[in-house]
Formats: structure tokens, sequence, C-alpha cells
């Protein structure tokens, strides 16, 4: 712009603004001013601030350029990776919150079929460690091998599938040549591993060590190493190797297949081994062509003769057999046994245990409880094997106690007694006074009897009392008319009228009995009265003197006459009555001594 355009710039007056259309005028050329400084079309300015200012479509703007940056920033370094870390984890986290079945529905192209490869790899492994432990587990040599994973800790498969083993690769190293680094790494299931980085350290140091120390050509390397039953293999490739450690003695074939997996991975990898700066993962991928090296070869199966073993197992059966029935039928009995002592009233079983082929048994026991010994014979145990310890105890169930009573008081055959829920013996029958006066009292020493009834025991020296009162009273003596001779025949009833009034007076005393025997004498109506009374009496006291004259003792005696007040009655004839009544008859009284 020329000095002359500038100045023909309207000028504001100091004393106001400029007109409207001075402004509007001024405006116009400040766009062209803009125009000609930016070189920048107007409607093109305007689009620019427009983007600037508008946030939508600034975000479109970045989807356009985001993947091509982000591809961009992975490949300088792994700072991208780890700063979306968190992020990729709470995004997955809020996913599955939402709805889990997201998640899962896009996993499972790939679950599934790994889960099936697992399962399967799983099922062969355990199927071909089966094989092999039953074919072997009858032979010969399994009580060798069966001794030899007892004293090693491991199990019978694991020295079975050793044994029979003709090599294993169980595991295989690819190292880079030049550094020496671990750049994959497999090995077989169930095998016990070190640090693979250490290892591959290791042998990169050997292999090293032996170059430089014996003037090794270049190229040359060690090829194999032994340790006892492992040896390792190695198979160099121009930029790196493969190390096999092998379990057994493998074939030269398998060097073919090492020599074919490191030709592989330098056609594949060449580049990426030869640019390695530490990023192992990049060789994920060489798993495929590795694994083809992990081998097992075993033992081809023999047919062998297992007759012996089977008649060795099948003697063993029938001894395991025989020794588990009588076994079976010991203890059998042996429950048998304590179900018959828990039965029978009188015996508390405490304690009972088996140990090395005999039976303990505590417990406690009554003594008029039945003999366990007998039980056992029942139950045909053998005696010798059962060892009791009974304690004695009193049982106050009424059984025993009935049988204590019965024994301790040993009643008479006449006497009944019967023990009731209370523990009160009630007496029944006839015993003699000194067995009734033992009972009261060695009833208060039995256990278990609070009470002795004896009102319906009566002493058997009472009944004989009352027997030789009766006989007495039946005495009858008969005399000659007008005399006290006895009638012919009387004379020979007055031994068992001695005998029978002697008894009496004696059980009387041993009764503790005041007794009195009247000697009645009678007559008949002939004659005067007062010959009657004294020939009656005439005629008892006869009697009475013939009683003491055998000894009786008369003060309880009693000779008194009653003429014919007191005639015989008897259903005979008239004439004979007069008869009958010369007599003497008897009366007994009996009362209780007045103390």
């Amino acid at each position: 712009m020329s000095d002359s355009s500038i100045n023909q710039i309207p000028k504001v007056s100091p004393g106001g603004l400029t007109s409207k259309s001075q402004a509007s005028e001024i405006k116009d050329e400040l766009t062209t001013l803009r125009s000609l400084l930016l070189d920048i079309e107007p409607t093109k300015l305007e689009r620019l601030y427009q983007r600037l200012e508008n946030p939508e479509i600034q975000p479109e703007d970045i989807s356009k350029m985001l993947p091509e940056a982000v591809i961009l920033r992975a490949k300088q370094d792994k700072q991208l990776g780890e700063v979306m870390v968190s992020t990729v984890e709470e995004a997955i986290e809020v996913s599955v919150k939402q709805d889990h079945n997201v998640l899962a529905d896009a996993l499972f192209p790939v679950i599934g079929p790994a889960t099936r490869k697992a399962i399967s790899t799983a099922l062969e492994e355990m199927i071909q460690s089966l094989n092999q432990t039953l074919e072997h587990s009858l032979s010969p040599q399994s009580f060798q091998w069966r001794w030899e994973a007892q004293r090693t800790g491991k199990s019978f498969a694991e020295i079975v599938l050793l044994r029979t083993l003709v090599y294993r690769v169980e595991q295989i190293f690819l190292i880079h040549k030049e550094s020496g680094l671990l750049l994959q790494h497999l090995v077989t299931k169930h095998v016990p591993i070190q640090d693979p980085d250490l290892v591959a350290a290791m042998l990169t140091a050997i292999q090293d060590f032996i170059k430089d120390s014996f003037n090794v050509q270049k190229g040359d390397g060690i090829k194999s190493l032994r340790f006892g039953e492992v040896i390792i293999w190695i198979e160099e490739g121009p930029q790196a190797l493969i190390a096999a450690i092998i379990r057994g003695n493998p074939p030269q074939e398998f060097r073919l297949v090492l020599q074919e997996a490191i030709e592989k991975i330098h056609l594949k990898f060449s580049q990426e081994i030869k640019h390695f700066a530490g990023d192992t993962e990049l060789f994920d991928v060489s798993k495929l062509d590795l694994e083809d090296c992990l081998v097992v070869k075993y033992k081809s199966a023999t047919k062998k003769n297992y007759t012996y073993a089977w008649i060795l197992l099948g003697v063993m059966a029938i001894a395991f057999g025989t020794w588990g029935f009588f076994s079976i039928r010991e203890k059998l009995r042996w429950r048998s046994y304590l179900q018959k002592l828990n039965s029978q009233p009188g015996i508390v079983v405490i304690s009972s245990h088996q140990s090395f082929g005999k039976y303990f048994i505590r417990g406690m026991r009554d003594p008029l409880a039945v003999d366990p010994n007998t039980l056992i014979q029942q139950t045909n145990l053998n005696p010798k094997k059962v060892i009791s310890q009974w304690q004695p105890y009193l049982s106050l169930e009424a059984q025993f106690t009935t049988k204590r009573v019965q024994k301790l008081l040993n009643p008479p055959p006449t006497v009944s007694l019967q023990v009731d829920k209370s523990g009160i013996i009630n007496a029944t029958g006839y015993a003699s006074r000194q067995w009734i006066l033992q009972a009261r009292q060695l009833w208060h020493f039995i256990p278990g009897i609070t009470q002795f009834q004896d009102k319906n025991l009566l002493a058997i020296e009472l009944s004989q009392l009352e027997e030789y009162k009766q006989q007495i009273e039946e005495k009858i003596f008969f005399f000659v008319e007008g005399s006290i001779e006895f009638s012919p025949g009387e004379i020979t009833k007055l031994p068992n009228l001695t005998l029978s009034i002697r008894n009496f007076l004696n059980i009387a005393q041993y009764l503790d009995k005041n007794v009195q025997i009247q000697i009645i004498g009678h007559t008949n109506n002939t004659g005067t009265e007062q010959t009657n009374m004294l020939l009656s009496q005439a005629r008892a006291e006869k009697i009475l003197s013939y009683l003491k004259s055998q000894g009786i003792n008369t003060k309880q005696l009693q000779a008194i006459g009653v003429g014919s007040q007191q005639p015989l009655e008897l259903k005979i004839k008239p004439e004979s009555q007069n008869v009958n009544s010369r007599r003497v008859s008897f009366k007994v009284f009996l009362a209780k001594q007045s103390n």
C-alpha cells in the first residue's frame, strides 16, 4: 500500500466520530488491507474461524488422524501401551458390569476351541499315563518300581513312565547367538524347570568358554552335553540356536527335526533376529515351529506272561477274603455279645473297644445278675479274647431286690414274700416265731427295702397251739357208773392226752401265752345232785393226778366237777345218753401273759 493511499484514509476529528458512511468505507478498506497482507480470501478465512471455534468439527478431524498416530507412537516405544492399560481395564470392567454377555459373546469363538484343545490334550496324556501304569502294575518289575516310588517320593505312574521311556524332549530353548539372550522357551507338562533365562545364559557361557579355551574354529560349537540321564542337543543357525533338553536316548533322526526347526525360524524371523534389541514378543509365533520338537517316545509294549502274578493275586485275594470273613464274623459276634449285655438287668456297660485282636469291656454288675461268661458262650466268642472288668454294685430293680430278700431272709416254704414298687415287703403264710423275729430285724439291711409288713403272717407255733388245743378239747374219758374207774379201754387214751397237754403247755410258754386247762368231770342224772357233784369232782381229780404223775405242771390245770348239769349232747338213742354222761371232758383257755 502506498503512502498516498494511507493519506487518503479519513481522519477522525478531535471533536467526535466520523459519519456512518465514513465508517463503512474504513471497514472495507481494512478488509482489503487484510486480504492483501494474508493472501486469504475472506470466505476461506471465515471458514477457518468456524473450524477453530466449532467443537463438533474438532473430534471429526481427530478421528481421521488417531489410528495413524497410535500406530506411529506404538512403534516408537511401549509408553502408549503402558498408559492405556488402566483405561482398557476400566473399560472392560464397566462393560462386564453393564452386560457380561457382550464380553462372553466376543470371546466365545476363541475360548471354545482353546478349551476343547486343552481338554483333549489332558485326556490324551492321562490315557497314555494310565495305559503305561496298568500295563506294568502286575509285572515283576512293578514291585521294584513301587519301592523306588516310595523311596523317591514320586508317584508310581511317574516312575513307570520314566522306566518305560525311550526318550522325551522336556525343554526347548531358542537362543540369540550374538547376545546369548533367550528368544523363546517351551517345556513339557509336569516337568520342573529352573529360570529359562539363566539356563540360556549358562549354555552361551559354556559355548564361549570352550571356543575361547580350545581354539575352536569359527562356526563350530558344542553339539551335545550329557548329565546322567539328561542330554542337551544343540543345533546352530547363522544367528540363533536351538537347545533341546532330552531325557533318555534319542535317535540321530531327531537332529533332523531340530535342524528343520532352526531353518524355519531363520526363514521366518531373519530380520527380527538380525535386528534383535531385547523384544522377545516378536518370537511368540515361533512356538508353532518349536512345539514339533517336544517329542516323547516310549518302549513298545511286549506281550508278557503274568501267570505267576495272577496266581499271587488270586492267593492274596483268597487270603484277604478269608481274613475278611473271619474278621467280620468276629465283629458280628462281638456286637451280639454287647447287645445281650445291654439287655440284661443288673449289668451296665461303661466302655468297650477292640485292640490287637482282643476285646476289652468295662462296666458294673450286680452279683445277682447273669454271669457274662454264659453270654460269651452263647455268642460263640473266644473267652480268651474277651478281657472284662466288672465292678460290683447293687441294682435296685425289683427282681434283684426280691432275690436279695429271699437270699437274706431265707423264708420257709410256708411263707410268701412280695416286694412292691415302693420297696415294701408283704409277708403272708406261716412261719416259726423265731424266723418272724429275725425277719423283723434283717429287712433293715436290704438295699431298696423301706418297710416289712407281716400282719398276714402267722407264727406256726400258734397254729400248732390251736391244733393241740383242739386235740385236748376233743379228748373224752368215760367211767363206770357210780365209780371213778375208767370204762374198759379208756385207760389207753391217757398217754396221748399227756403228750398233747405237754406240747400245748410248751408252745404256750414259747409264745408267751397264758393258758388254762379245765378238767371237767360229769355224771348222769341218776342219784342226788350232791352225790353227782362229788363223783364228778373225783373223776376230774383222778385225771389231774395222773397228769401230775407224768410230770405235767398242774399249775395251769384245774379239776372241776359239774355233776349232771352238762350232759353230753350226742345224736344217740335216749337209753345210751346216761352212759355217755359218765365222763371227763377238757376246756382250754388262751390269753397273752400280762407284763
